[in-house]
Order: structure tokens, then C-alpha cells, then sequence
């Protein structure tokens, strides 16, 4: 993977340079499975709120872990090229680091960003409005945390059930 598609180190460092210059980093993070509307949504709020735009997406691993097997839908490879590929996206990182759950790390924490929020640094972290503010993983990591609401009836759980494939 190439192009705005960046390791731990490679992003940190991005980060920082696009600090110094004086511009606002906002991060958000997600499995973008089945890019849809909502996503979209998440994603154009996310960046007015700041000057660059940093995704985290989840790995292939960690999705199966989280949503179960069958997902991914699409490989990270796919998922980060789409993301990519919109205009309000200046930025995409992987998580987990190795797509493996870190030595001695809190099992609750394992398919989190934290680590990669407590290296980044971002000054705004987006989450969707599902979540309350005490719940954002990460949160101690930023300069400010904004949660955007959520549009009804978009998720890709949601569309995977239309489809007959959950």
C-alpha cells in the first residue's frame, strides 16, 4: 500500500510536521467495511473541523474480532483505497500496529486506536454520536474530543442484513 496510505512512524511524523505548520489534525478511526452514507457523513463533518484528516482503519483482524467472521466484506487493502480516494481524506493508518493483540495489553483495549491516538497526538478526535464522551478510547490523547451525530438507518451491519449476508 502507497500513496497517502502511511505506517505508525510515517503518519506520527506527518502529524507533527502538519502541527508546526500551524494546521489543525483532526482524527477518526473505523472499520469502513461497506462505504455508505454514513460514513460519508462522519467524514465531511470530521473535516471541517480542522485542516488535515487523519483515518484509522481497522485491520482485517481486527474486524473479524470485533464483528465476527465473514468480515470483512472488503480486505484493509480495498477499504483503505476507497477512503483514499475522497477529497476530505488526507490521511489513512492501520490499526492495530502488527494486527495482533499486543503482549500483557487490556483485552478491552486490544482492537482499540489508543496506542496509536497516545502517538499521534491529533488535536480533535471524531467519533459518531453513539458514543458518550467518556466512552472515546484515546480521548486523553487529544486536544479535543467532538462526537458527530450519527444518520439513522445507515450502518453496513444494516446493509449486509438487506443484502442477506447477516
Amino acid at each position: 500500500m502507497t500513496g497517502n496510505i502511511r505506517d505508525w512512524e510515517a503518519c506520527a511524523q506527518w502529524v507533527r510536521t502538519q502541527q508546526q505548520a500551524g494546521r489543525r489534525v483532526i482524527f477518526t478511526n473505523g472499520c469502513f467495511d461497506l462505504l455508505h452514507a454514513g460514513h460519508i457523513h462522519l467524514l465531511k463533518a470530521a473535516r471541517k473541523l480542522g485542516d488535515r484528516l487523519v483515518v484509522g482503519l481497522n485491520s482485517d483482524e481486527s474486524i473479524s474480532r470485533l464483528k465476527g467472521p465473514g468480515r470483512p466484506v472488503m480486505p484493509v487493502a480495498d477499504r483503505a483505497a476507497i477512503l483514499g480516494a475522497l477529497e476530505m481524506v488526507d490521511t489513512i493508518v492501520i490499526f492495530p500496529r502488527d494486527s495482533a493483540r499486543p503482549d500483557g495489553a487490556d483485552p478491552e483495549l486490544n482492537d482499540t486506536p489508543r496506542a496509536l491516538l497516545q502517538l499521534l497526538q491529533p488535536d480533535v478526535l471524531v467519533k459518531g454520536g453513539d458514543y458518550a464522551p467518556d466512552q472515546v478510547v484515546g480521548r486523553e490523547f487529544a486536544g479535543r474530543v467532538e462526537l458527530i451525530p450519527l444518520l439513522a438507518g445507515r450502518s453496513t451491519t444494516g446493509l449486509l442484513t438487506k443484502l442477506g449476508g447477516e
